[in-house]
């Protein structure tokens, strides 16, 4: 890491350098990735992307709708909109983010506790744009310049020293999703400050006042889900076909016929999965439905408008898009007069509707909004479920998705699981509410516009990667050994199927990944042949 980037200043974001801080040396990854040759290099960006986006930061470009003013009078008009925003993130408008917000802004001690918390930050070795306090420091100068009396009398003496202008605006933009949302660095913040807090905020500026946020997350997401049902555009009509097609391979798979309940009234449990279960992974919800069939489980899908997809990516960027989803899940459930909404193996989607859409919703809207892995881990005590735990007898860890282990606390249940199916299984370290991101939260792992990507799989997850080594090492460098990524996440399964792939450590080292319940299946003691199909071969 050079000298220039360690010593960035926050007044640093407005000089017109090309990039400001690139991305000149990564942190060690364990052995064999520090000799073996397989990390993949950095492809060199097109000139061209520069012309008409932010690639000034560090050479990546997360925010595709972010485009140059070609005019004077819209680079204006680009400032106007974002100070006015600037000045509503502090009204009392914002109920829900201003009190921590506020105190974030004006208590931040620098003592850099969150720096050290950080996958981002460590996985660049220490480059000083991506300390979680280095952006909020943006954002407090800039607010200070404009709406303090002394920012506007003496910018130099009272720490508001940002020029506003595109490029540091941009910057800041950009700034803000190089941050997963983990809230790793809230966790160990000795004052309780909220840095990730603090970087939504920012990309909720950018998308309500100024129509900004990457395309992935919004119209190929948000927008796509209200319009079809679906985040991934699946509509009701491909969703039976879908449905129908997995009951078929369950069948043939297993010789079990069982049929998906689809909108049962007044069932106990209303299953949401992340839909993109369906198309990517489909033996997840496959898995599920063997699982709750065997337990016996009075349980239903929903083909209603929005009650299928348990994605809510507003509450990423956009808390309206948020609440448009939110209560079009809860509507769908009262349809169906379930008693309660189970979500699967979606890490983001448990937040968005278990707390996000709590807030949200009024008491008249609400349904009661439960996690799979209790369910789950009751079943499994109560003896609904019968297991050979030789069938899971190969290396297993787990990763701890942070919506659902650091920020909702549930930790116990999916650990009771694994220990009652898997001989070897074994923990990250460090875990539970202590674990690494991913590298694809908030976003990222649908994010791969221009070359994002990279900075998803050689930066954010980094850290994560790295864990993944360490857990096996016994046996990581031995191809003849199956070892398993245990990821109850469909984000977090898409970001390590794409980190396996990039480091080719599938291929290389034979290092599988996948759900919990499909695991639970494998092990399921009625079940005849293999359910992992890297078993099968």
């Amino acid at each position: 890491m050079s000298l220039k980037n360690k010593q960035l200043r926050p007044r640093d974001m407005a000089n017109n350098d090309a990039v400001l801080s690139p991305v000149d040396e990564l942190s060690p990854l364990p052995a064999p990735y520090d000799t073996n040759g397989l990390e993949p290099a950095f492809k060199d960006p097109k000139p061209e992307w520069a012309e008409d986006h932010c690639a000034s930061l560090d050479g990546f470009i997360a925010l595709d709708t972010l485009k140059r003013p070609q005019t004077k009078e819209e680079e204006d008009e680009f400032v106007r909109k974002f100070l006015s925003g600037l000045e509503k993130l502090f009204a009392d408008s914002n109920k829900n983010s201003l009190q921590p917000l506020k105190l974030t802004m004006e208590f931040c001690a620098k003592c850099n506790t969150c720096s050290e918390a950080c996958h981002i930050f460590n996985g660049s070795d220490g480059s000083e744009i991506y300390r979680p306090s280095f952006r909020v420091d943006v954002l407090r100068r800039m607010y200070k310049r404009y709406f303090t009396p002394g920012g506007k009398l003496m910018p130099g003496f009272v720490g508001a020293d940002v020029d506003v202008n595109w490029e540091s605006i941009a910057r800041l933009g950009e700034l803000a999703y190089r941050c997963n949302l983990c809230r790793r660095c809230a966790q160990v913040c000795p004052l309780g400050l909220d840095n990730g807090l603090a970087a939504k905020e920012i990309r909720k500026l950018f998308s309500q006042e100024m129509d900004i946020a990457p395309t992935p997350v919004h119209t190929k997401g948000t927008v796509l889900q209200l319009k079809t049902g679906s985040s991934t555009g699946l509509t009701k009509p491909a969703l039976i076909d879908t449905i129908e097609f997995i009951e078929e391979d369950i069948e043939e798979r297993t010789g079990r016929k069982i049929r998906f309940p689809i909108d049962k009234k007044g069932a106990d449990v209303l299953l949401m999965h992340n839909a993109g279960e369906f198309i990517a992974w489909p033996e997840n919800p496959a898995a599920f439905a063997i699982l709750l069939d065997e337990a016996g489980v009075d349980w239903t899908l929903s083909s209603e408008m929005l009650g299928y997809d348990s994605v809510n990516y507003g509450i990423w960027y956009d808390d309206f898009q948020a609440k448009k989803v939110a209560l079009g899940q809860f509507e769908a459930a009262k349809k169906l007069g379930v008693r309660r909404i189970v979500v699967g193996e979606c890490g983001h989607a448990h937040k968005a509707i278990a707390i996000s859409a709590d807030r949200m919703a009024s008491n008249e809207e609400r349904v009661p909004v439960e996690s799979f892995l209790p369910l789950m881990a009751d079943l499994v005590k109560q003896g609904k479920l019968k297991f050979d735990p030789s069938k899971n007898d190969f290396p297993v860890t787990l990763h701890d998705p942070c919506n659902i282990v650091r920020q909702m606390g549930i930790v116990q249940p999916q650990r009771d699981i694994l220990k009652a199916i898997a001989p070897q299984f074994r923990e990250m370290t460090p875990h539970g509410v202590d674990n690494y991101c991913c590298g694809g939260g908030s976003g990222f792992a649908i994010m791969s516009s221009y070359n994002f990507g990279q900075f998803r799989d050689k930066v954010s997850a980094r850290t994560k990667f790295a864990q993944i080594i360490n857990a096996f090492p016994e046996s990581f460098d031995n191809p003849d050994i199956v070892k398993y990524v245990c990821a109850p996440c469909s984000n977090c399964k898409g970001t390590i199927r794409e980190l396996l792939a990039a480091y080719k450590a599938t291929a290389t080292y034979n290092v599988q990944y996948g759900g919990l319940v499909e695991l639970m299946v494998n092990g399921l003691a009625s079940m005849d042949r293999p359910y992992l199909e890297f078993l099968e071969e």
